[in-house]
């Protein structure tokens, strides 16, 4: 491999971890832009009168963070669209469009197999991430700190044996605590693909390698004694 090949896949590399940086508001207008040559009604009913530039970009950038392709981006408008006389939280609206991509998300991880092996959370723990994530009397959500490096060493041990059966590692959550969960542990684990249940398409069968529960709350309970 000659030295001009490792430096541009070096280069892509890069500009594929920090695009969420790189793309900003002259970016998303190109690619409203481009939208509104076939569709010119959904971006001028979008964009300003629902939503505003930065609030398109602030989606974007959420979805470049966690390597979701964008290049379909009237589907990301129309998705916008839709969510946005619901909540125009970012987060929501991220979620929105996410539901919208699904078929691009789970494409992009495990390509055209039939299966998509998954991880998922014991109903119990996911029941207590629910709560931390409501907080206490309404207060900023908080993870346990043992609970939350427990949660990650089980992670991890599954990032490590999902890359030795050379598998993607996906959990598969609520899609209330979905944004939240990857926040916490994707820059800690970025081999991580984080999804919630609705992101999974109707046609991919999915196949559960691993559950995680019992052990981190055992181990939870049995430190808080």
């Amino acid at each position: 491999v000659d030295a001009t090949t490792v430096v541009a896949t070096h280069l892509s590399h890069v500009v594929q971890l920090h695009a969420h940086e790189l793309l900003g508001h002259e970016e998303v207008q190109q690619l409203l832009n481009a939208v509104a040559r076939s569709t010119p009604k959904l971006v001028e009913d979008l964009v300003p009168k629902t939503l505003s530039l930065g609030q398109v970009v602030r989606v974007v950038q959420n979805l470049l963070l966690e390597h979701v392709p964008i290049r379909d981006f009237r589907t990301i408008a129309e998705a916008l669209a839709e969510q946005s006389a619901i909540s125009q939280e970012t987060d929501a609206l991220t979620g929105a469009v996410r539901v919208a991509l699904r078929r691009t998300i789970v494409q992009q991880i495990n390509g055209i197999a039939r299966d998509l092996p998954i991880i998922t959370l014991d109903a119990r723990l996911e029941q207590l991430l629910h709560q931390s994530l409501r907080g206490d009397s309404g207060g900023a959500p908080s993870i346990e700190p043992g609970l939350a490096e427990r949660l990650q060493q089980a992670l991890a041990q599954c990032l490590n044996r999902q890359e030795l059966q050379g598998e993607p590692t996906v959990l598969v959550v609520a899609p209330g605590i979905r944004t939240w969960l990857a926040k916490l542990y994707l820059p800690a684990l970025p081999g991580l693909h984080v999804l919630g249940y609705t992101e999974i398409p109707e046609t991919k069968q999915v196949r559960i390698v691993h559950t995680i529960g019992e052990d981190v709350l055992q181990a939870t309970m049995a430190s808080a004694a």
